[in-house]
This record gives C-alpha cells, sequence and structure tokens, in this order.
C-alpha cells in the first residue's frame, strides 16, 4: 500500500541556499462567522536536488520524510517557470 503524502502548488520566494527552496503556499479559506475569504500564507524550505528552481517560479512541493531540522518537503515539479530580473534594483 502505497503512502499518501500532502501536495502544494506554491511560488518559489528564496533560492539562495545549495538544494534548499523556499516555497511560499497561499491558502484561502472563509471566515466563520463573516463569510469573507481570508488570505493565509505559509512558508516551506523544499529539497532541490539539482538546484533547478528559481525566484518566481511555480511549483507543487510534496511531504517526506525530515530531510534537515526545518526542510519536510521536496519539489515534485515546476509548473510554472518565474520571469524574475537578474538586475539589482541599484543597477536600474
Amino acid at each position: 500500500m502505497e503512502a499518501i503524502h500532502k501536495r502544494r502548488i506554491g511560488r518559489v520566494v528564496s533560492d539562495k541556499m545549495s538544494k534548499t527552496v523556499v516555497v511560499e503556499v497561499e491558502m484561502r479559506k472563509p471566515h466563520r462567522l463573516y463569510k469573507r475569504v481570508l488570505r493565509r500564507t505559509t512558508r516551506f524550505k523544499a529539497h532541490d536536488e539539482e538546484n533547478r528552481c528559481h525566484v518566481g517560479d511555480v511549483v507543487r512541493i510534496v511531504e517526506t520524510r525530515p530531510l534537515s531540522h526545518d526542510k519536510r518537503w521536496r519539489i515534485e515539479e515546476i509548473l510554472v517557470k518565474g520571469d524574475v530580473a537578474e538586475v539589482a534594483p541599484s543597477q536600474i
């Protein structure tokens, strides 16, 4: 029997670490009383073995065994390549 793992879709917000990216996942759910849709964002550190992900990419991450102190997710697939400029703001 195959284990069922949680999967999330989010945007890469940092790729400065080696073999690790920070993925920000946005969850929307209505308020219990007022029914207004609230946005909650959570950041996960995910394992990226080949350093293929860059800032701005939309990726699917899957839950896995603990890989380090705070890394429990790995990159399953890059859905959309981001188009973030590589120019520092001081150069503009």
